[in-house]
This record gives C-alpha cells, structure tokens and sequence, in this order.
C-alpha cells in the first residue's frame, strides 16, 4: 500500500483523527520489504533462498512447500479480507463492506489491545490518561489490555436479566471515555444485544468515543451481526474471530471491521507480518467452506436445546439462561465450585462463573459433541447428588 493512499485514508476530520492519540496520527509505520515487492528475483528481506527447514507434517511426503514458507507473507491478508467481506456482505443481503474495513489480527485479543493503545493515552495510575467503558459481567481481556496500557477502567453493569443500562451508560461517560466495549452474544451471558441498543449509543450526542461491539459468537445468535451498522455509523467497530463458529481457536485469527481511518491506524501499529502463511491458508480455507461452518452451526444449536432441556429438568438447577451462543450458563442450588472443581478433577471440564456479576452459583458449560454432552450431565447429576449431601 503507497504512502499516498494512506494519506488520503486518514482523513483529518475522520473519527480516527479526533479521538487517536497524536504520537499515533504522526506515526511512520515500519516499511517491509512486502510492501513494495512480492514477485520476482526477491533479494530484498534477507530471506533464506534455500528453503525451509522443515514443512506442516501433511506436506512432508512428498514435500509440497507451495506456500513458499521462506518467505514473508503479505502484511495486509488482503485474500482474507476479501473472502470475509464476500461472507459478511451475503449474510446481510448486499452489504456493503470493504478489505479496507478489515483488520486481521491474531485474534480478537490482538486488536482488544491495539485500539487501547491507538485511542486511549496511559496514565491510570497517576490520575490522568483515558479511559474505557464495559459492562460486566463480561469478557475479561478488557480489563486486562487497558490494565497493562496503565488506562483507566470505567464500568457499567449489566442489568441481573444482562440487558445493557443505555441511560446509565450515557451518563457515565466522560470525556476521557474513548472506548465502549459491548460483548454481544455475551461472555459469560450468552445474551445478544439488540441493534437497536447499538444504535442508540452511536447516535447519542452524550458520547463522542468508539463503540467496539464483540461478536466472537455471532454465528450462533439469531440477532445480526453490528457489520450492518459499520457503514451508516463511523463510531463502530465490530470484532470478529474464526475461532468459535469456524473451529478454529488453534490458528489464533480474528478481524476488526470497522470505519476505513480506524482501520488504516490498527495497520499503521500492529506488527509487520502478525498474520503468518499456515494461519493465513487455513483462514482463506475456513472462508471458502462457509457450508460446513453453517451445518456445524446447526449441530451445536440443535444440541444447545437438547442440553439447555435437559438441565432444565434437574432439581438442583435454578435457572438456565437463555443462549445465543455455544455455550449454556445456569445456576445451581448450591455449592457450584465444588462441583465445577470435582467434575473437573474427573476429567469433565467446565467453567465456575460464580465469582462473576450477577452469576452466583453459575456454571458455564460449552456445547460439545453429543456423546460429550451427555457424559457431562451424566457426572453432573452424580457429582451434585455426593457434594449436596
């Protein structure tokens, strides 16, 4: 990409321009050699010419290195982007994103911690700095990246039915606010948040920050993705990942999707070459083969009713919460670590949420293969009937 088209990306009166912190709009990212020339007699990133020493074990006989792995892979995914925009654009009935409203990271994680330290100034621990919104009970890296960038953490909970408070999230914005995290299917919730709420948000003048909606489950859930927003609201950011719907989690890949200036500032930062060629291909592959995704997806939710069922009619569950995602949290009576912890110690593992807003007592457990499932509720009845006496 020319330094004339980032120039012209990063418009002065965009959203990126008023609210990045100003080291980052003066920034000159690092040049690679993969940003002027990928063909040819390629002498230029001191690559070795010889080879790699060693192939992925499918490709080892006979040796197949037709992704070329001695050298760099492109700096942008621009295959990726591409393949995701088409997937995206189809779900939503001719939407309307682009490659340069993508950003591809290693995970979601990566671009969690990238935009706090594109927007939000350190200095938590002193008094000054920015800040960033969540609403717990939620996912946990939100609070871990804006700790370790010294940002500050503001935090409006969910309300006990896990609905956002919008009254009171407008309200305690400041102008230190730059960022508002809203997980959506929600972690450990599992509940959507309606894009009519999104929308509020955006559009109040209360708010002048982004909002970056979290949708690492959003295959699972009957509400629509936020990338229908991206277009008609420069102040969101959608993050996504391969690694629930798509089966993934091992290729550590996910995507930010959102305004073209937010985006161009994301690449200016990250790493040269943060995505490598094996998780490149592997994504491209996941992105071409969206029927198998959808017919995984289908597995799962059929047997998320068969389990959410199934936990409902157990004496000792108080409540199941209903899920928009891969994953069932409900309540026990009592003593939900215990039993969490010795199911575990017998090689069937879930996770306590008890120490979580609003979840007393909780347990989250993901949907598995059908003979997982009920090897889960097998030990679950047996566990709670030894623990509760």
């Amino acid at each position: 990409m020319s330094e004339e088209k980032k120039d012209a990306e990063l418009s002065p009166v965009g959203i990126a321009a008023k609210l990045a912190r100003p080291n980052i709009l003066s920034l000159h990212p690092y040049r690679c050699a993969r940003d002027d020339y990928s063909s040819g007699v390629l002498l230029d990133a001191n690559e070795n010419a010889y080879g790699p020493t060693s192939l992925p074990s499918n490709s080892l006989d006979p040796p197949d290195n037709g992704m070329e792995l001695e050298r760099y892979p492109c700096p942008y995914q621009l295959g990726i982007k591409r393949l995701l925009c088409e997937y995206r654009n189809r779900q939503s009935n001719g939407g309307a994103l682009r490659e340069e409203n993508v950003f591809v990271g290693v995970g979601s994680d990566e671009a969690i911690d990238l935009l706090i330290r594109i927007f939000c100034t350190p200095g938590a621990t002193t008094g000054g700095g920015d800040a960033i919104m969540v609403t717990p009970p939620t996912y946990g890296m939100y609070n871990v990246c804006a700790n370790v960038n010294d940002v500050e953490i503001q935090s409006v909970p969910l309300t006990p039915d896990f609905d956002v408070r919008i009254p009171e999230v407008l309200n305690a914005v400041t102008p230190k606010t730059k960022l508002l995290f809203l997980c959506s299917p929600g972690n450990p919730t599992a509940k959507s948040i309606p894009l009519s709420t999104i929308r509020t948000i955006a559009s109040s003048p209360a708010y002048n920050g982004l909002i970056i909606v979290d949708e690492a489950y959003v295959d699972f859930s009957s509400t629509p993705s936020a990338c229908s927003l991206v277009s008609e609201y420069n102040n969101i950011v959608v993050l996504q990942t391969l690694s629930k719907a798509f089966g993934m989690a091992g290729i550590r890949c996910g995507f930010a999707i959102g305004p073209p200036d937010v985006i161009q500032l994301m690449n200016n930062v990250k790493a040269p070459y943060n995505i490598n060629k094996l998780t490149s291909d592997a994504a491209m592959n996941a992105l071409k083969n969206t029927d198998v995704l959808e017919k995984h997806v289908k597995s799962v939710l059929d047997q998320r009713e068969v389990m959410a069922m199934q936990l409902e009619g157990l004496e000792f569950v108080e409540k199941v919460y209903a899920s928009d995602s891969n994953f069932l949290l409900f309540r026990v009576k009592q003593k939900a670590n215990e039993l969490y912890k010795t199911m575990a110690d017998r090689g069937v593992v879930s996770r306590f949420r008890g120490n979580e807003l609003h979840c007393d007592e909780c347990i989250r457990v993901t949907i598995g293969l059908p003979e997982e499932n009920a090897k889960f509720l097998e030990l679950l009845k047996a566990t709670y009937a030894e623990i509760a006496k």
